[in-house]
């Protein structure tokens, strides 16, 4: 006997549910289409994002700034209290603030959701978060991909990352080469964790046998919800900064994996160092508190978190007292930690350059401001 053909659909039995797709797809087109100017074109649903480069005429000499990333483990804990509005944020934090190191303003965004399951609801919390980081960035999200792997990630497992793409005009790159000695350094501050160190924060959690969806007396709320705030953005505030202080920045510096001395290492030529104050500012309570709970002292932290600074820029020290005014109106906290110098480098425990980066040499001196002070 000749079996006819089957109309069951075989993708859906080995656990891919296409429709599930096409409905997060639905439920995620407006945010989505909130980040489109008249530079994107084609909508929501093409193989392919198209973006008018006919706005590139405006520039003399652009150059095309491009950084991909994702957001590390913090996924698990927004996994374990089923909450999914606030990763994009740091998605695109961790993707388009790269971009404004070099000065250049993002154009535009795609992201790609790998699941072990699709939840249309779960998928759209996830876009909308990113679409809201790109609005808050001026970056298009002009495309992505949510892709089902099951049996190789579970039911509730999912991992994000986004690439993006901007523009900056070829004599205003931002870099090492612009940083000169007596620069001073300024610190802006971060909402806490960011995206960075959190394998080391879910360690200290499960040491504690700490439940992510418990009461946390420090914090006036959840674990889960303390340890998921969203990264800060700095693309708008730092564009409009250089915009209104020309030539006043050299270098910006992203305090992402790696911690302070490292990530500012890279942005210092060759020949310079830095001693980063750690008296001019306190730690945020949410350092200081897994610090405790993991034995740590907060200087042992140091190549983990950025203990309250997300970002750092080398400015011309006679204008450092606008940049700092400046970036405060904008909502951010900002201060002074150190002065570039080119002098003999003294004896200690100094970061030389970083991530292939043959760069300055930075340290972290003295004692952290107590907590309340800063």
């Amino acid at each position: 006997m000749v079996a006819g053909p089957s109309h069951a659909d075989p993708y859906s039995a080995a656990g891919v549910d296409t429709a599930a797709g096409d409905r997060a797809v639905e439920l995620m087109k407006a945010s989505v289409r909130r980040t489109h100017g008249p530079e994107v074109l084609g909508g929501v649903g093409g193989f392919a994002g198209l973006f008018d480069a006919s706005a590139l005429a405006v520039y003399r000499h652009p150059l095309l700034a491009t950084s991909t990333d994702g957001v590390g483990t913090k996924v698990a804990i927004a996994q374990a209290i089923d909450k999914h509005d606030t990763i994009g944020h740091d998605l695109v934090g961790m993707v388009v603030d790269d971009i404004v190191v070099v000065g250049a303003k993002p154009l535009f965004m795609t992201d790609y959701i790998a699941c072990g399951k699709v939840v249309p609801e779960r998928i759209a919390d996830i876009v909308r978060g990113i679409a809201e980081g790109c609005a808050l960035t001026g970056t298009a999200l002009v495309g992505g991909e949510t892709a089902e792997h099951p049996g190789l990630l579970g039911p509730d497992d999912y991992d994000v990352a986004g690439a993006a793409t901007g523009a900056v005009e070829a004599d205003a790159v931002l870099g090492a080469d612009r940083v000169v000695a007596g620069d001073a350094i300024i610190a802006l501050a971060s909402s806490g964790l960011h995206s960075n160190g959190y394998s080391l924060v879910r360690h200290i959690v499960a040491n504690n046998h700490i439940v992510y969806g418990a009461h946390a007396a420090d914090f006036g709320t959840t674990w889960g919800e303390t340890l998921l705030e969203p990264t800060r953005l700095y693309t708008t505030p730092l564009l409009q900064l250089i915009a209104e202080h020309p030539g006043a920045v050299h270098s910006l510096s992203h305090v992402t994996g790696g911690g302070i001395a490292a990530n500012l290492a890279r942005v210092l030529p060759r020949g310079t160092w830095v001693d980063v104050d750690r008296s001019t500012w306190s730690p945020l309570p949410v350092f200081r508190v897994l610090a405790g709970l993991g034995g740590l002292d907060l200087t042992q932290t140091e190549g983990t978190w950025n203990l309250g600074i997300g970002f750092l820029a080398a400015v011309d020290a006679g204008r450092a007292d606008a940049v700092i005014a400046s970036i405060r109106a904008a909502g951010i906290e900002a201060w002074q930690v150190g002065v570039v110098r080119d002098d003999a480098l003294p004896a200690g425990d100094f970061e030389q350059g970083a991530k292939g980066v043959d760069g300055g040499a930075v340290r972290l001196v003295g004692a952290y401001a107590e907590s309340g002070a800063n």
